[in-house]
């Protein structure tokens, strides 16, 4: 069995030793995937102090951000948003987040609805509200 290695060149760099994507077999395995885009040290939706502590966020911005980082792993990858069929979703504010993220959650996954958890977490390596973790066919 091979296994391939997969980055993209229009999702974020990885903040660690890690590739966007394995694929095993038939499946494509994600990394975890937040809403920071290629070549930019901002994250949209979220603006931080001079220490770095977040001031505030926009839970639709990073959503949207998100999504559109996980359609070009696939695309990168050889596979399609069509073809996603587990997603484990990481939010570090449940109470306040899980409303606006279900709702656009459900405006990306209309056709396609893949099998989905969604775990509230203390925080992520970097200042973000939102990180998936996917699995596609290919």
């Amino acid at each position: 069995m091979s296994i391939n290695k997969f980055n993209s060149q229009n999702a974020p760099e990885p903040i660690g030793l890690y590739p966007h994507a394995r694929k095993v077999g038939d499946l494509l395995f994600l990394s975890g995937v937040g809403p920071r885009e290629r070549g930019k040290k901002e994250i949209p939706g979220v603006e931080l102090d001079d220490n770095g502590n977040v001031l505030s966020y926009d839970i639709e911005a990073q959503c949207h951000s998100v999504f559109s980082n996980v359609k070009a792993i696939l695309e990168d990858s050889g596979t399609t948003w069509e073809n996603l069929i587990d997603v484990t979703v990481f939010l570090t504010n449940m109470k306040d987040d899980f409303q606006t993220y279900n709702r656009i959650y459900a405006e990306y996954f209309i056709d396609n609805q893949p099998c989905r958890t969604t775990v509230e977490i203390n925080c992520l390596p970097t200042p973000i509200a939102i990180e998936l973790k996917c699995i596609a066919a290919i």
